[in-house]
């Protein structure tokens, strides 16, 4: 995987608001698990500074496609470039992140922070994600969604420009959910570009600026929450979701999405 910095010209006015730069750049990605493809040639861009999520069915390639983003997971053609310099480009949050659970909240992200070059501040880390009053509790006695606090804490350490969350709410109960949906919140307000995947999609309409909907490994669609409503004549993020899938477009019509971002039929 490449990274690079991402530059734009400050000379250029031929717009009233410049466009965005772009934080992550994804062109011609083909993946397969075993005999199975999950991609091919999918291409698709991330606007720095926003929150973008991966909506999609189940086995949609969602969990993947972070994985590929994050480097954890090599494709097999086509490149992912990361926008950033220094020692940590992106944070990444498994679906399921798993810690030494004999070690204390605070030994955990100590832990974390000695594996990244430079100095950090642990307790600004705990209290960045909310975990303050448990930091000396041992990870073996927290629960699901303090857990997954503690996944969002570890991939903060660095200040990495962007953060990729994979499913952070799943599973959790609405106290929960809105604490964590609060947390990122605060880390785009930061400034730090956020590409989520999640199935929850009231989460999707309080903080996504652009949604990437994935069906069996093709981008479907993509633009706003409101964008796809309205390019589905949907009343609900989740009926134009439906629509705009296989699952709920019975006559084949797809959907399809350039770089730019634009949706077209």
């Amino acid at each position: 995987m490449m990274s690079e910095r991402s530059t734009t010209d400050p000379t250029d006015a031929s717009t009233e608001q410049p466009a965005r730069s772009t934080a992550v750049t994804v062109e011609g990605l083909d993946y397969a698990h075993g005999d199975v493809s999950v991609f091919a040639d999918l291409s698709v861009g991330v606007d720095a500074g926003s929150v973008t999520c991966v909506v999609g069915p189940n086995g949609s390639g969602k969990s993947t496609l972070l994985a590929l983003v994050a480097n954890v997971l090599e494709p097999d053609a086509g490149t992912v470039t990361v926008a950033g310099a220094g020692d940590r480009t992106v944070g990444y949050l498994a679906q399921r992140p798993e810690f030494r659970p004999q070690f204390t909240v605070r030994r955990t992200v100590a832990f974390y922070c000695s594996l990244v070059a430079g100095s950090h501040d642990v307790d600004a880390v705990l209290d960045r994600v909310g975990l303050t009053p448990v930091a000396d509790r041992r990870v073996g006695a927290l629960s699901g969604g303090m857990v997954r606090l503690l996944g969002i804490a570890q991939a903060v350490v660095g200040d990495p420009p962007v953060l990729v969350l994979d499913e952070p709410s799943s599973g959790l109960d609405p106290e929960m959910t809105r604490h964590v949906a609060a947390v990122v919140t605060d880390l785009a307000a930061s400034g730090q570009t956020i590409l989520v995947s999640t199935h929850d999609l009231h989460l999707v309409d309080r903080f996504a600026d652009r949604v990437l909907v994935l069906d069996r490994g093709e981008l479907r669609a993509t633009g706003s929450p409101a964008d796809l409503r309205a390019t589905a004549g949907a009343d609900t993020l989740d009926g134009a979701i439906a629509a705009l899938t296989r699952d709920g477009n019975s006559d084949g019509v797809a959907v399809s999405a350039g770089l730019d971002g634009g949706v077209s039929r």
